[in-house]
């Protein structure tokens, strides 16, 4: 009996570490399946929007300088308020929510890139299937996954722990470039006859 019990014990502990340094490839692919399905109930809570527009606004214009980390206030005082100013959404308004539609999302989990946007468009095809992400980093309380397009350019996606077994998204880095524009809506057709 108490060999079985030893067992469980161990049995739990192992499913408890494995499910511990998998949860966020399981919070990527549902990221995925989300965007798929369409489900903004699902996305709202696997994604940190706000993070994740703020990690977007800088790389809209293809600047370089936004893939560098910001300067700090003690070392580079000017540097660090040119950038702070540099990245005010009103004096350079990007648009990111073209990015954060649930098609726009699960095509950049494919490795899209920039193209993603397009997918926002209204008659966009939404994309099926996909590479499957690699493990940049990982550690304790956050993650970064990279997938690949067929040229070898790589969006990077960072999760941040918020609990035991809960990962959110709270970055996207693009690949380097401009982003392209977003489509115009099509008008409707009017109906023949």
């Amino acid at each position: 009996m108490g060999r079985l019990l030893f067992n469980l014990v161990l049995t739990a502990i192992v499913v408890a570490v494995i499910s511990f340094f998998a949860a966020p490839g399981v919070a990527f692919f549902a990221i995925r399946s989300a965007g798929d399905a369409n489900d903004a109930a699902a996305l709202s809570r696997l994604v940190d929007f706000g993070a994740v527009r703020q990690s977007l606004r800088p790389q809209m214009g293809g600047d370089p300088r936004a893939f560098q980390p910001a300067p700090s206030f003690l070392e580079d005082p000017i540097g660090a308020v040119r950038r702070q100013l540099e990245q005010n959404p009103a004096v350079r308004p990007p648009d990111v929510e073209a990015y954060l539609t649930p098609r726009a999302l699960a095509a950049l989990t494919r490795g899209e890139g920039r193209l993603a946007s397009q997918r926002s468009a209204p008659g966009a095809e939404p994309a099926m299937g996909g590479p499957l992400p690699s493990p940049v980093y990982w550690g304790v309380n956050g993650a970064r996954m990279a997938v690949a397009d067929e040229g070898g350019s790589r969006t990077v996606f960072t999760f941040a722990r918020k609990g035991p077994f809960e990962w959110k998204l709270v970055h996207v880095g693009l690949p380097e470039g401009v982003a392209p524009p977003t489509p115009a809506p099509r008008p409707a057709a009017a109906p023949a006859g």
